[in-house]
């Protein structure tokens, strides 16, 4: 075991703090990891402040995880001392259901949370605001030397989160895609969806973002409080992708999609959401969810990423910063991603 420094959340909605944490040893298909930056996430909020409900305290969020491997174990194949490497979502896996043979390990049953969970050696796991992270050689992903590592890792979590059903719902040459909310996951998939090839909407509730959301790649910009909007784009559009962590009009949303076209959300709001079934028997419309993606759709997000000069909007931020940065979160002032400069724990 190796003592390290981190930032925890003590106890739900209290102020996250210093501290101290133990990271197992390097085993024999491990690496160890000094973190360089670690994205701050919504759903870090969400589960610091048990809003999707009991949690495991003390908390240490993250996982947008960007860094060097420092040490790897004898069995190691696939990673070297100096590899610049993310971690994602989660760091295990049962490795042996269909869903990890289908490189679909965020579904397996046995998959183990970067943070707030419990892992199989039976101790809670903890996220990236820490100095550095222990994970199996399976769950970690190569960063492209075209990405530097602060804008990278909020790709871990954003980027695939968006990256995912932006490429399984097809957007591309031809389609009409709308993103729905302008923030840290939205960002990005106005970015993606743009390099994808598609027409891009941003859709947000006032004009106070548009010319963030044209340079990012968006072609066209609607205020959602404007009843003038759904007049204006009813029956247009192919795929919405909706980023927004908070209930919805449902109804109102899909009025605007073709005939087959799809809804899809990848926000997580803490209230559940009312439908009238007829907005989506009318016009066979899709109502779909997507949550994040598995380490090889990672690995290949992050490769396009690199391709298309992709990386997060950051604000870069010290550590002791986190807790005014919950706050800015909540009231939507950030551009568009928190990111802690670990060096700062």
């Amino acid at each position: 075991m190796t003592t390290v420094a981190a930032y925890a959340a003590p106890a739900a909605k209290a102020p996250l703090e210093r501290t101290t944490i133990e990271r197992r040893a390097v085993g024999t298909h491990d690496i160890l990891i000094e973190i360089k930056y670690a994205g701050i996430c919504h759903s870090d909020i969400h589960q610091a402040r048990e809003g999707w409900g009991e949690a495991i305290f003390p908390m240490v969020p993250g996982h947008e995880i960007a860094g060097v491997v420092t040490e790897v174990g004898p069995g190691v194949t696939k990673y070297a001392v100096g590899d610049r490497v993310g971690v994602g979502c989660f760091v295990d896996s049962c490795g042996e259901c269909a869903q990890c043979a289908a490189g679909q390990e965020q579904f397996c049953a046995r998959a183990v949370g970067t943070y707030n969970a419990v892992g199989r050696d039976g101790e809670p796991t903890y996220g990236g605001y820490s100095t550095h992270v222990v994970v199996s050689e399976r769950f970690a992903v190569r960063i492209p030397d075209a990405l530097s590592l602060d804008a990278a890792a909020p790709l871990l979590c954003a980027g695939i989160t968006l990256y995912s059903p932006l490429k399984r719902w097809q957007a591309g040459p031809g389609k009409k895609v709308a993103i729905l909310g302008l923030g840290g996951l939205g960002h990005m998939g106005v970015k993606i969806a743009h390099a994808l090839g598609a027409e891009v909407t941003v859709l947000s509730q006032t004009l106070r973002k548009q010319e963030d959301g044209l340079k990012l790649g968006a072609d066209h910009f609607h205020a959602t409080s404007d009843p003038k909007t759904f007049e204006q784009l009813a029956g247009s559009l192919d795929l919405i992708v909706s980023t927004v962590s908070a209930p919805l009009d449902l109804g109102a949303y899909l009025s605007l999609l073709k005939p087959g076209g799809a809804l899809v959300n990848v926000g997580a709001p803490e209230e559940p959401n009312a439908l009238n079934m007829f907005g989506l028997i009318g016009g066979n419309k899709i109502l779909a969810g997507s949550m994040i993606g598995g380490i090889a759709e990672t690995q290949e997000m992050l490769d396009f990423c690199a391709e298309h000069g992709l990386g997060a909007e950051i604000e870069l931020i010290r550590a002791d910063e986190v807790n005014e940065a919950y706050e800015r979160v909540l009231a939507s002032d950030v551009r568009y991603r928190f990111v802690i400069d670990t060096a700062t724990i």
